[in-house]
């Protein structure tokens, strides 16, 4: 019963950053750093 709590408790933890992320463009800033990380492997950047 108590690791059930455990459970539910960690993913809506979960869910809510997530949350929090997206509304603060986070997925934004891992796509431009991505991007700037290919460019350096090519040699572009």
């Amino acid at each position: 019963m108590k690791h059930q709590y455990m459970r539910w408790g960690l993913l809506i933890a979960g869910i809510v950053l997530i949350l929090m992320g997206i509304s603060r463009n986070g997925f934004q800033d891992i796509r431009n750093k991505a991007i700037r990380i290919c460019y350096e492997c090519i040699g572009i950047g």
